[in-house]
């Protein structure tokens, strides 16, 4: 066997890059530092990256921080890992993250929605913005006071603590769920609501009450749940439970809640949507995975996860977010049906 040492190809460096597109360093630089508009056309844009990409080049993001005075990494702050919701938010922005060259370090809530620990007890000075759901309310605090841009998520847009807000239409989705029921001609709604008092939520049932309150002959009954199938089922049940007839449809404040609305009826001897429509929100694989599938609002949330990125980077930059909710569209599936005679 040889003894000689084998070495490793040189890496490729932004004069490598440079060579080869035909433009400066600086120029490269402007480029892969993502401020080359108005400075540099589309076309040596294009080129300068062509040319990375085919070199393997990576620029040195140790010497990038220490020249641009911070670390490139962004904290993304989520109430759960779990809930595939997020996970699709986290996947959205890293991939933003990664064309700017930045990280994106995930601090989830421990136990889902309640209290989190200080997340800048050891990280305050490795971070150059943040950006967080409204759902992981007890983790905020601290979020406020550590000086940082503060890029906020679905929460509400008139709080004056976030540097920008990305929200989804979550008003309309609900307006939209409503239509979809009173369409099919249901009178009798539960609205089984989730117990995590945040805004989002609280813009679901405003939206609710407001778009069934001039219809004539609509009763609600609301019910609150902790966000799991089991709270769903208990919850739908006591509801189910309670004088006068029964409901004709029950609206559900995301896909986890209507599952379990879902197992309840069906314990009861019901049938959905025969004799109680479902409706959920979030548009969650679950959806798809119970029988019938749901009638449930899609959120888009890989669309949030840029979007809340883009914003930190425009915040860092100095140069204002995109304004603007996010749409939202109802999937009507097997869950919902008209009211029999």
């Amino acid at each position: 066997m040889s003894s000689a040492r084998r070495t490793a190809p040189p890496r490729p460096t932004s004069r490598d890059v440079a060579r080869d597109a035909g433009v400066s360093q600086a120029t490269v630089s402007l480029v892969l530092g993502g401020k080359w508009r108005g400075r540099v056309s589309e076309t040596t844009a294009g080129r300068v990256r062509d040319s990375a990409r085919d070199l393997g080049y990576r620029p040195n993001l140790a010497a990038r921080s220490l020249r641009l005075g911070g670390t490139r990494t962004a904290l993304l702050v989520v109430p759960a890992l779990t809930n595939e919701f997020f996970a699709r938010v986290y996947t959205g922005a890293a991939a933003v993250a990664a064309e700017h060259d930045f990280g994106v370090v995930l601090y989830p809530s421990p136990d889902g929605t309640g209290p989190a620990r200080d997340p800048f007890a050891s990280s305050r000075a490795a971070l150059d913005g943040v950006i967080a759901s409204s759902m992981a309310a007890d983790a905020l605090g601290a979020l406020r006071g550590a000086g940082l841009p503060l890029v906020m998520l679905d929460s509400d847009p008139g709080d004056s603590g976030a540097a920008a807000w990305v929200n989804l239409d979550i008003a309309d989705g609900m307006r939209q769920v409503t239509e979809h029921l009173l369409g099919l001609g249901h009178r009798r709604f539960v609205h089984l609501a989730s117990a995590v008092d945040t805004w989002t939520f609280a813009v679901r049932a405003r939206a609710l009450h407001e778009a069934l309150r001039p219809v004539p002959d609509v009763t609600v009954r609301t019910v609150t749940a902790a966000l799991d199938v089991r709270a769903g089922v208990e919850a739908t049940e006591t509801a189910m439970a309670g004088p006068g007839p029964l409901p004709t449809a029950i609206v559900c404040d995301d896909d986890i809640l209507a599952a379990g609305a879902c197992k309840a009826v069906r314990r009861r001897g019901l049938r959905v949507p025969d004799d109680i429509s479902v409706t959920g929100f979030d548009d969650l694989a679950l959806a798809t995975a119970v029988e019938p599938e749901l009638t449930t609002v899609r959120l888009p949330a890989e669309q949030v996860g840029r979007r809340g990125m883009t914003a930190l980077l425009a915040v860092l930059q100095g140069r204002p977010a995109d304004q603007g909710d996010l749409a939202v569209r109802l999937v009507p599936r097997g869950s919902t049906a008209a009211v029999r005679p």
